[in-house]
């Protein structure tokens, strides 16, 4: 019995032990996308998940053409703030960390990038590209340079030279910017890196030092949730002006047949997911009214056959609408002309299409029911003066005439009262029924 004890003793230590996380581990994540604020939470998530686990360090691995720079700063100070050092490496090769890339590189305890990458190029770019004047171009330089300035003089690195990314929109191979010291090393592998860190001291932030013993330690990854994998993916531009084109021809389906549900239902879901991501993106409203406006031309074209210059305009406005819709300072965030068109073009044909089938519908006599005996001519079976009976459509009918008609007039349907027809005489006779007799 003591052993039986003994040994369910040493199974629950076993378990125990097995449990608590190492805290020798190296906590790792991929950025391979652009910097948005659904990047922001993958990142601070995970400085937390470090900070909670007691890691060696977070190494971030990055590639990135740039992004939004509220999310940039918020990514900074989360970093800055770190308890765990984060080392940040631009890999594999053929990568960047270009823009707000680069703001986020420097920021990072160690910096290092893999042969054949690049960075720099963090010059300030205005929402949408365009044109600014010379006094809020020097404001928006003056502050990116402040902000490189307080982040790379903390770190020990080249002011000077990281300053000049932001005014002269500078770039670096990754040996150049080894040489000029806007990084720490140059490494081919993650292991290569923590085997050339071995035993290094690093200056944090705040000032204090610490020695890095991370050869040969596990590093272990920490990917994201399913909620930040789907946002992730919505915070594509052109995923969201699909979304929102979808969702518009769902609900005009509906308008059209209502009772569908279906169209309705789809509808509200894609514009509503659209909804969401595009309130995480700096974008135009008005590009919305003119997404909205193009529909308005379309159902134009189908009710007045304008002999498609009304379609083209609705395109024209569409496309316009996706290429204005999000207002990003890279051309990797914003909706790219081909999507625009692709989603455009075939939106105009599909909806002129189904406008035009409808208003035909609207326009043809209804030819079932109370309404579709209307109009319709059949023959007097016996003389009304007022009611009798007549034969239309097939069938013998209760009717009644303000006029007196004889058995074997011609008459016309001009209204129906419940189960009895209102007719008048007509000049065109009827052939008499062959009424067959068993």
């Amino acid at each position: 019995m003591r052993l039986f004890f003994r040994l369910c003793g040493f199974w629950l230590i076993l378990i125990f032990s097995a449990s608590i996380p190492s805290s020798a581990e190296i906590l790792k994540i991929v950025v391979n996308d652009t910097i948005h604020p659904i990047t922001e939470e993958y990142i601070g998530r995970a400085l937390a998940e470090a900070d909670r686990n007691k890691d060696q360090a977070l190494l971030i691995e990055m590639n990135t053409p740039g992004g939004l720079l509220d999310s940039t700063r918020n990514i900074i100070e989360k970093i800055l703030a770190s308890p765990v050092p984060v080392i940040i490496y631009v890999t594999p090769s053929g990568s960047r960390a270009a823009s707000a890339g680069f703001f986020i590189l420097q920021s990072a305890d160690v910096a290092a990038m893999a042969p054949g990458t690049n960075t720099g190029a963090a010059h300030p770019v205005t929402l949408g590209g365009g044109k600014v004047d010379d006094v809020m171009k020097e404001k928006m330089e003056n502050d990116a340079a402040a902000l490189m300035r307080s982040v790379v003089s903390k770190r020990g690195r080249n002011v000077e030279v990281a300053e000049s990314t932001v005014r002269q929109s500078k770039s670096f191979t990754d040996q150049e910017a080894l040489s000029q010291k806007l990084i720490d090393y140059v490494a081919t592998s993650d292991q290569d890196l923590l085997k050339q860190m071995q035993g290094k001291i690093v200056k944090r932030f705040d000032g204090k030092t610490i020695t890095l013993n991370v050869a040969g330690e596990n590093i272990r990854l920490f990917d994201m949730t399913l909620k930040q994998r789907i946002l992730a993916f919505m915070m594509d531009p052109n995923i969201s002006f699909i979304f929102l084109a979808i969702g518009a021809l769902a609900l005009y389906a509906e308008f059209n047949h209502p009772g569908a549900v279906v169209p309705g239902t789809v509808g509200i879901v894609f514009i509503l997911l659209a909804v969401f991501a595009l309130n995480l993106l700096p974008t135009r409203f008005a590009a919305v009214v003119l997404i909205l406006a193009s529909f308005a031309l379309f159902a134009l074209e189908a009710k007045f056959a304008a002999h498609g210059v009304l379609a083209i305009g609705g395109i024209t406005t569409m496309v316009l609408g996706g290429l204005l819709l999000v207002d990003a300072p890279i051309p990797e965030m914003r909706v790219h002309l081909l999507t625009a068109l692709a989603v455009s073009v075939p939106l105009g044909g599909i909806t002129v299409f189904l406008m035009s089938i409808a208003l035909k519908a609207r326009a043809n006599k209804v030819v079932t029911g109370a309404q579709g005996l209307v109009g319709e001519v059949g023959m007097a079976q016996t003389a009304l003066s007022p009611r009798g009976k007549v034969f239309v459509h097939g069938e013998i009918w209760d009717a009644m005439s303000s006029t007196g008609v004889p058995a074997g007039q011609g008459v016309v349907v001009r209204g129906v009262e419940g189960l009895e027809l209102q007719v008048d005489p007509s000049e065109v006779v009827q052939p008499t029924p062959v009424v067959s007799r068993v």
